[in-house]
């Protein structure tokens, strides 16, 4: 698309050059960008679409790179992208070998911190402003928090630090929840436009250098002056918590007028401490079908620019499965039917992870506590202490957040909660930040934990129902994939043994013990070895804590070759498990492989790439079997 300012934007130095009367059509042209693209190739686009104005403002008063910008997570920072250099490339975005959906350092000098978790952007800005302090450099550093990561304990511990440490930086609450009444931003736009002129700002000064000159009676009147500033914002604004923190507040503004923005930007870029300026913003703004349906255009595939409707493909040859989410979903919903005392906890995410169907069925039981996982986790310790079962359903990555929370709360007590970890393994194009790799390795190390891995939709629920109503001695986890399933037939629920394997396949070459789907990978692998002559022993471990010693013991012995496969991180995961086992007990004479994810970072890109990239398909399997089987025939010859 020609745009008449946005080519010649290649980094916020050329915005600087334009005039600020056209700043409104520079805005109008990252929004279509933005919407142009996206549409096209998926992304999150609702977020970013709030942020355009936000986003051409910071970028036009604020002399980056060498000022900060610290977006919080990076779902509003897509139009930061597009003005910092990667305005062509974002038709590659959260594709593989493509740009990142969220902000990454390596990827552009302007990303000053990347995170894919909500809350993080306050207390990394606050440690950028205290290192330019304490190496006396001189650069501005500011933070961009949605209201809706402000639910998050980091956030209120960052500024409550700020208010001590009384760091010069800027605060930005992008505010979408529209719950703020237009006639409001008026009143509030004056005063703080008054609060930040410097008409306001000499005024403030004045006061201050007179009241200096008549101390003790000069205290009395600078309390006074600050008490009717403060009592004005008070009586008109939600500022009275951030002043109470330490923080100077202006707001809240319209945050899609991009002059008024450019004005309070200017007014409040030199002002000394903490300043927080409370934005209004619409999600979605611009987009007819983004700003209808904000939840659904939050994240999306290809849509048809003009209705904002899925793009049809060519249906598959098969319908696909249900996704694991709504499997569990719907056997909570059969679960809560019957046991009155089972309830669900979600931290923001309750589509995400299948408790919105829940939600529908038995609303006042399922509680969802914000982005605040570890909230959430202590909270469910509260509930079970009074005969409540929380599951606790929050993403595998999420959970590393409240990792003390659940030794500390629920292990060390032995309670009685359920943990549902949805986006195990890779999980695709939202990549390292949200890959769901290292669950297996910190929950198999918390004492009491009972670990299972579901192979497919029904094992899921008979899981789910285990952890609920058969193992009440302490803490329960389950960990499933993103995405459909296997097409596995769904029957009544029963218990499952605890700490039981099932075979799949017998074999006696060697044994492949596998934790969760990628069993069925693993039986599609040994077909394609038995053409070789290779017998294949197929298990599906089931539980990754405590681990089938029996079963462990008897394939050591019988077979006494082993390669464990699993949808997750290598170092003190499900294989250094059967290692520890097989270590401690060498009269097997026993020949092991750990096959999962290297000591890295996996980037970005579709589970089945990703699979293909680190060995985990079946082709990917057939390979390490082969090389395994290979080395340990040339260890033989060796001896």
């Amino acid at each position: 698309m020609d745009y008449k300012y946005l080519h010649n934007i290649d980094a916020p130095e050329d915005l600087r050059k334009l005039p600020e009367n056209v700043l409104r059509e520079v805005s109008d042209e990252v929004r279509e960008c933005l919407i142009d693209t996206i549409t096209k190739v998926g992304g999150h686009l609702g977020a970013g679409l709030g942020t355009v104005e936000l986003t051409v403002a910071l970028h036009y008063i604020y002399n980056t790179p060498t000022d900060k910008i610290v977006w919080d997570t990076g779902h509003q920072a897509y139009p930061h992208k597009i003005l910092t250099g990667r305005r062509d490339s974002l038709k590659t975005i959260r594709q593989k070998d493509g740009l990142s959906g969220f902000l990454k350092r390596s990827e552009s000098v302007f990303d000053d911190f990347g995170a894919g978790h909500a809350t993080t952007s306050i207390s990394a800005a606050l440690g950028m402003a205290a290192a330019r302090d304490q190496m006396k450099q001189d650069y501005k550093v500011v933070s961009v928090i949605g209201d809706g990561a402000m639910t998050g304990g980091l956030a209120y511990e960052a500024m409550n630090n700020c208010g001590i440490l009384k760091s010069d930086i800027l605060v930005v609450l992008n505010d979408n929840n529209m719950s703020i009444a237009p006639n409001v931003w008026a009143l509030s736009n004056y005063f703080s436009e008054i609060f930040a002129s410097p008409s306001g700002k000499k005024l403030r000064a004045r006061i201050a250098g007179v009241a200096g000159k008549m101390d003790p009676f000069g205290d009395r009147i600078k309390d006074l002056a600050h008490r009717i500033e403060g009592g004005m914002k008070a009586l008109i604004t939600p500022g009275m918590l951030f002043e109470a923190l330490g923080f100077r507040y202006f707001g809240p503004i319209n945050g899609h007028n991009i002059q008024q923005l450019v004005k309070m930007l200017s007014g409040i870029r030199d002002m000394k401490g903490p300043i927080l300026l409370h934005t209004i913003t619409q999600k979605g703004k611009g987009y007819g079908p983004a700003e209808r349906d904000v939840q659904f255009l939050h994240a999306i595939g290809k849509v048809d620019k003009i209705t904002g409707k899925a793009v049809a493909t060519k249906p598959p040859a098969t319908p696909a499965a249900p996704t694991f989410q709504k499997i569990f979903g719907e056997a909570m919903v059969e679960i809560m039917s019957t046991a009155p005392n089972v309830v669900g906890i979600t931290a923001a995410m309750p589509d995400g992870t299948g408790l919105d169907i829940v939600q529908k069925q038995f609303p006042t039981r399922v509680y969802d506590v914000g982005i605040a996982e570890g909230h959430g986790v202590t909270f469910a310790a509260g509930l079970a202490t009074q005969g409540v079962v929380p599951v606790v359903a929050i993403y595998s990555s999420f959970l590393q957040r409240a990792f003390d929370h659940i030794v500390h709360d629920v292990a060390i007590q032995h309670l009685h909660v359920v943990f549902a970890l949805d986006r195990s393994g890779v999980v695709g194009a939202d990549g390292p930040t949200h890959h769901g790799v290292l669950d297996l390795a910190y929950l198999r190390i918390i004492q009491g934990m009972v670990v299972m891995v579901p192979k497919d939709e029904q094992e899921l629920r008979n899981m789910l129902y285990t952890a609920i109503h058969s193992y009440t001695a302490g803490p329960v986890a389950l960990r499933y994939p993103r995405g459909s399933g296997v097409g596995a037939a769904v029957a009544p629920m029963q218990p499952v043994a605890i700490g039981k394997s099932e075979t799949l396949r017998s074999g006696s070459d060697v044994a492949m013990i596998v934790a969760g789907p990628l069993v069925y990978k693993a039986l599609a692998a040994a077909q394609q070895l038995a053409v070789e002559g290779i017998q294949c022993e197929v298990i599906n471990a089931r539980f990754v804590k405590p681990l089938d010693t029996e079963m462990i013991r008897d394939v050591a012995s019988r077979i006494g070759k082993i390669v464990t496969i699993e949808d997750g991180q290598i170092e003190g995961g499900f294989g250094s498990a059967v290692a520890e086992v097989v270590a401690q007990n060498a009269q097997w004479q026993c020949s092991l492989r750990i096959h999962g994810y290297a000591d890295l970072f996996v980037e970005h890109g579709t589970q089945d790439e990703l699979h293909a990239d680190h060995k985990l398909d079946a082709a990917g399997i057939v390979e390490v079997v082969r090389d395994f089987l290979s080395e340990v025939a040339v260890r033989k010859v060796l001896s």
